[in-house]
């Protein structure tokens, strides 16, 4: 027996807590694996479990029948693993070769078999339709809730109708949706065991934000104590970002084990900060308060501290001659500060930079040791609230299987966990633990619950949601800070346009840098694997290797986290025969150029480059889950490198050719419709002070920032970085 996914009720929405916040208790349940009689199924072997299959009941035939999450297939006997699941075997490369038309391919050209086709596998089977006995849930896996149209696209208008007596809550129909959870993925990987991640509980993610709070309070002290500034803007979170890089620790989130102690990326952009901050600056009252309070600091510097007598005398003879500069020349221009300013920095900087240098050391050093201990004691409390402690246990190697890609599972089961409250005020889901409350609008509070029902096996009866929903947002909201708009631009994303392009002429089904609030497909890697897993993450990028598979990749804009993504591609690409293809977008910092950009650029696998002008194009914002609509989009305040990295396999199957490219181009066009409410530039309600101070990935943008053009290529707060995944 078979299904499609158009009229199947999977066996995992026993009890659904519908977005209306109440878990539907009237009526009969809405899952076929509920059945009338008393005695229970026998479970189904683990390999059978990982490959997708559930055992299910069938109100109609009242028998069992078995179905794969992965593929939408149905069966009357139990299925064989690597015969019927043919989600096991992509390629073909471990099944014997099928009759007919089959026989005559190879193993890299063998049909891949989606939900759609008839029969699978060496054996064909009659697919009739499961007309389920209630109404199919928008959550239900193959339902298609509301439509996957453009993103202005309104959602059909439901006909008023006369409920039942007594039916479940109409679910929530959000008019405009960011995403389509409908695409089947194409990526293939090898099959691995579960994760040793210790499962999210909701007293750990309380008490982890408040250490990452009390760790950030640190990084503010430290900064004004030591050098006399703020800290660098979201240099905490680019901090989190370039240590996850490396990290060998076991705390999702905060550093533990990374070797060098000190950061590459916080030194920098301490550094750069030293002796004050740089701005853009637009007029020329701006830049002459700039250059004296530049040459007052660095003599300030320069008398206060322990420094060779050499170092002394000329930094205090610049900035004295500086500022008598000042006082007689009243006509300069704004060039002529800017220029003094530059001489100025190139004079002095070696010197101060020299000074600060142990100082700023200490900095990072310091913030790396807290968090390390503020780790050590997380995991403490959060083992002792597991009923059943892991253990060490010896890591079999994986069968050299095919499967199509599955998210993330954890070997350790989760505990019994604590009631999060659920209301809903106007358009937001609100969601409440022990006081501390957490925000998601209705909309995307309905894409997680969709997500979940896709992706969770060990919660049919959405028990553990809430609490799940609550650790994911509690968590990203910690990842990005509270400050407005803060982080926001460390989850931005590209237009639904775009992915839409991505998907129809490349192939694209899966996001390499993602989160389950702001992804399109519902295949993505993510930065936390241990949460994003419920809701279908395949876990961090950078320990996620395809043999195939046509990928997105839009990354945080942090500089180490890109140059280990161009090594991770290369890799792949010269590993696999199978088509694979990576399409990157990353910024065109050319002043100087990012190494990752160089290194893409002289890559043997380049196959096309398209560079999107500044201003010319927009992105999604990364507060989408709770913003309004009219600040979704924002314009890109610097241009895109957009580049095609493909295996000769790869570029045969995806080529990016003229058509397709100029389909692209003009997807990434703003809408018409959008363009007199986008944000330009950065995303929405970011302040201008803010945009002006913003820190800066590397010396860059010091100079770049004291321009007077536009192009600001190192404003995080304008950044449009998909989605934390390393």
């Amino acid at each position: 027996m078979s299904s499609n996914s158009q009229a199947l009720v999977t066996g995992e929405a026993a009890t659904m807590v519908s977005p209306s916040g109440s878990a539907s208790s009237q009526g009969p349940p809405l899952s076929p694996s509920t059945t009338t009689t008393t005695t229970k199924s026998p479970e189904l072997p683990d390999e059978l479990v990982q490959a997708g299959w559930s055992k299910c009941w069938s109100r109609r035939e009242n028998r069992p029948y078995y179905f794969n999450r992965f593929t939408n297939q149905s069966l009357w006997e139990v299925p064989v693993l690597g015969q019927h699941d043919v989600i096991s075997d992509p390629l073909g490369l471990n099944a014997a070769p099928a009759e007919g038309g089959d026989s005559t391919l190879g193993n890299g050209q063998r049909k891949r078999r989606i939900s759609e086709e008839q029969g699978a596998g060496p054996n064909s089977f009659k697919r009739t339709k499961v007309e389920p006995s209630t109404p199919i849930s928008p959550s239900t896996p193959g339902a298609k809730p509301w439509s996957s149209a453009p993103e202005d696209k309104q959602a059909p208008t439901a006909t008023p109708t006369t409920p039942s007596p007594a039916p479940s809550p109409a679910p929530y129909r959000p008019a405009v949706i960011y995403w389509d959870l409908d695409v089947q993925t194409n990526a293939v990987i090898r099959e691995r065991p579960p994760a040793n991640h210790l499962p999210p509980h909701p007293e750990i993610e309380l008490q982890r934000a408040q250490l990452v709070a009390k760790l950030r309070q640190h990084y503010h002290e430290l900064c004004h104590q030591r050098e006399g500034i703020d800290p660098p803007r979201e240099s905490f979170n680019r901090w989190l970002l370039e240590r996850k890089v490396i990290d060998k620790g076991l705390d999702p989130l905060l550093p533990s084990d990374c070797e060098p102690v000190i950061s590459p990326s916080m030194f920098r952009e301490v550094m750069n900060d030293i002796p004050i901050r740089l701005s853009r600056i637009k007029y020329k009252e701006e830049a002459r308060k700039l250059l004296f309070k530049y040459a007052e600091a660095a003599k300030r510097m320069i008398d206060s501290r322990n420094v060779s007598p050499e170092s002394r005398k000329v930094v205090k003879w610049n900035a004295e001659d500086t500022m008598n500069w000042l006082r007689r020349d009243h006509s300069a221009s704004k060039e002529d500060y800017m220029d003094r300013l530059e001489h100025l920095r190139q004079q002095c900087g070696p010197h101060v930079a020299a000074v600060a240098k142990d100082s700023v050391e200490g900095i990072c050093s310091k913030i790396y040791q807290l968090s390390v201990e503020y780790s050590r004691r997380l995991r403490q409390t959060h083992l002792s609230l597991l009923q059943d402690p892991p253990t060490e246990v010896c890591a079999s190697s994986p069968q050299p299987r095919l499967v199509y890609c599955y998210p993330i599972r954890l070997a350790i089961s989760t505990p019994p966990l604590p009631r999060v409250e659920l209301h809903f005020e106007n358009d937001v889901a609100c969601l409440r633990f022990k006081g501390e409350m957490v925000k998601v609008n209705r909309g995307h509070f309905s894409k997680l619950e969709l997500l979940y029902r896709y992706s969770c096996i060990d919660d049919p009866r959405f028990e553990k949601f809430l609490s799940r929903v609550w650790c994911l947002l509690k968590r990203y909201q910690v990842m990005f800070g509270g400050g407005s708009n803060e982080g926001t631009g460390l989850q931005g994303a590209l237009p639904v346009s775009v992915f839409e392009v991505l998907n129809r002429q490349f192939g694209v089904t899966f996001e390499c840098f993602a989160s389950p609030l702001n992804c399109y497909f519902k295949q993505f890697c993510s930065a936390f694997p241990d949460i994003d897993s419920f809701f279908g993450s395949r876990g961090p990028f950078l320990s996620f290797s395809p043999i195939s598979g046509s990928f997105e990749a839009n990354p945080p804009f942090c500089e180490e986290l890109m140059d280990a993504m161009v090594t991770h591609f290369e890799d792949l690409l010269d590993q696999s025969s199978e088509p694979l293809s990576f399409i990157i977008f990353v910024p065109e910092w050319r002043d100087p150029v990012t190494p990752a950009l160089t290194r893409m650029e002289g890559s043997r696998f380049l196959r096309h480059q398209l560079n999107i002008t500044a201003y010319e194009h927009e992105y999604r914002s990364g507060s989408q889950h709770i913003c309004k609509r009219e600040d979704m989009y924002y314009r890109a305040v610097h241009g895109t490198a957009v580049l095609f990295l493909q295996n000769q396999a790869g570029f045969t199957k995806w080529a990016p050719t003229p058509e397709r490219l100029a389909e692209l181009t003009a997807a990434y066009r703003p809408s018409l419709s959008r363009t007199s409410s986008l944000s330009s530039p950065g995303p929405a309600h970011t302040a201008s002070g803010e945009r002006d101070s913003a820190p800066k990935p590397s010396d860059r943008t010091q100079s770049s920032m004291m321009s007077s053009d536009n192009n600001n290529n190192g404003s995080s707060s304008s950044s449009p970085q998909d989605k934390l995944s390393v």
